[in-house]
């Protein structure tokens, strides 16, 4: 676990880098399910077995792999070459640039609370704002609009953090932001 002054402070700013070997490893990860969705697609017999019956399924499987992971794997190198901070906790909010739905600055003034919420033994910190569609009006593109759209009547909210690549620690991450949520509404 890293503590809060191994961080890097600037202006009172607590920045955490994106950790580049968990983005490598979700890369080579999802690398390898390209590959293997190329084989379900183009030699779709050589998996048929009780479960899998179905030549045409496991060719639709394939292609639905290289889709989505193909995605993930561009997304992946683009955030392995990418020189931003991960996250950034400042005066005037959390600037988030550690996803692929990250919407940039949430202002301190637009957050009502935080909680987390575990999916598979992966927690992802929800940030409650009370003013969401400020926030899915800045998505990007279309992906990025469905996601945090789906976010949102699922859980309502658009804004959503993990630290699956960033330089910390879920636990450490959700104590920051939470000190920070506290401080901001002393003032």
């Amino acid at each position: 676990m890293i503590g809060k002054a191994a961080y890097l402070m600037m202006n009172q700013s607590i920045e955490i880098p994106l950790n580049k070997a968990k983005i490598t490893l979700f890369l080579v990860g999802a690398v390898a399910f390209v590959f293997t969705g190329v084989f379900f697609a183009i030699e779709p017999a050589i998996f048929i077995s009780p479960i899998l019956r179905s030549e045409e399924l496991i060719r639709i499987a394939g292609v639905a792999a290289v889709l989505f992971f193909g995605l993930g794997a561009v997304y992946m190198l683009r955030k392995l070459f990418d020189k931003k901070v991960g996250l950034t906790i400042s005066e005037e909010g959390i600037i988030d640039n550690s996803s692929a739905v990250s919407v940039g600055l949430i202002e301190w003034q637009d957050i009502t609370g935080v909680e987390t919420l575990e999916i598979a033994s992966n927690k992802i910190l929800l940030v409650h704002t009370n003013n969401p569609e400020k926030y899915m009006e800045r998505a990007t593109n279309m992906f990025s609009r469905k996601a945090i759209q789906a976010n949102h009547r699922m859980y309502g909210t658009p804004l959503s953090i993990t630290a699956n690549s960033l330089q910390i620690k879920y636990k450490e991450l959700e104590r920051l932001v939470c000190e920070e949520l506290e401080n901001r509404k002393v003032l």
